[in-house]
């Protein structure tokens, strides 16, 4: 998903001579074709976030198109006040790649791990969010990010992910894909977890006949007001799933949804996430996913318990 996304970058500024890419201290061998045929437009800035970003927002102010890639927690908690100052306020073109959001950095411990990025992002005006199930997906909503006039933050999950989404989907910035029908239950999820979500979808459905459908919102925010109008008033059952602290997160944008749209809709609410604490076990982003029963199983569970 990362190699995809970094691609796209270098795709668009072939197209574009406004876009610029500006890394942190990144690895030797990242974007080495852009550096090597737009020098001009190829920065790497070492270890200075912040400044990076008051850096990009000043070429933004000059029409050119900031691409800033650096790792997800240096990108949000350490430049937040620089992110709602210089890009927010005055809502300007600069879309920021957050690597590893969630636990992909798990081994590297809380310095790393961005369990709460959505949760600190998503409140932000003019902010857009954006977060891809698989490469294929992270391509086109890349494509698509030249386009937008505001700010915009990308969160890469760790790669290699299976590739769950086809050219007969309709892919789009602000827009979610109905990926499985609902019968009384409907799984909302976002990133990496629509993976393991239609997994446990596929399994409550051959196991136990609990036919369940996944809405997979590749945009955080601004929400698809749309499609959410048109199916949660259809089921009975919403387990929603993220890779993010619960506070504040992806499930708490969906309460407040019906909250806000659907106030005479009776429909029953779950929420799988992280909890709000730092993560307390060494291990591998699959071994924490276990460990916070962050898997498939446990999500199969509490659709089983919801149901009956």
């Amino acid at each position: 998903m990362r190699q995809a996304c970094l691609k796209t970058v270098y795709e668009l500024a072939k197209k574009n001579k406004k876009v610029i890419f500006i890394g942190s201290d990144l690895g030797p061998g990242v974007l080495d074709d852009f550096k090597k045929h737009y020098p001009d437009r190829f920065l790497m800035e070492g270890v200075a976030e912040q400044s990076i970003i008051g850096l990009a927002a000043g070429l933004a102010f000059e029409n050119f198109r900031p691409y800033v890639n650096t790792i997800a927690t240096f990108i949000t908690r350490r430049c937040f006040e620089q992110v709602v100052v210089d890009l927010c306020v005055h809502n300007l073109p600069v879309t920021l790649i957050g690597n590893g959001g969630g636990l992909v950095y798990a081994p590297l411990g809380p310095t790393h791990q961005a369990i709460e990025d959505i949760s600190i992002m998503r409140v932000l005006p003019n902010l857009t969010i954006i977060s891809p199930s698989d490469a294929h997906e992270m391509k086109i909503l890349m494509k698509q990010s030249i386009k937008l006039k505001g700010p915009l933050y990308v969160r890469i999950a760790r790669g290699g992910e299976e590739i769950i989404n086809n050219k007969r989907d309709k892919i789009k910035i602000g827009k979610g894909l109905l990926k499985k029908k609902p019968g009384k239950l409907l799984f909302i999820s976002t990133g990496v977890m629509t993976q393991k979500v239609l997994e446990a979808s596929e399994e409550l459905n051959k196991k136990y006949g609990i036919n369940s459908g996944v809405l997979h919102l590749g945009t955080i925010k601004p929400l698809d007001k749309k499609i959410l109008k048109h199916w949660l008033p259809k089921v009975e059952k919403v387990i929603t799933v993220e890779e993010n602290i619960l506070e504040g997160g992806f499930g708490s944008s969906i309460l407040e949804f019906v909250n806000i749209y659907l106030k005479n809709t009776k429909i029953e609410i779950k929420r799988i996430g992280l909890p709000n604490k730092f993560v307390d076990k060494y291990g591998s982003q699959d071994e924490l996913h276990n460990y916070y029963k962050l898997n498939s199983k446990n999500i199969v569970k509490i659709a089983k318990k919801m149901i009956k």
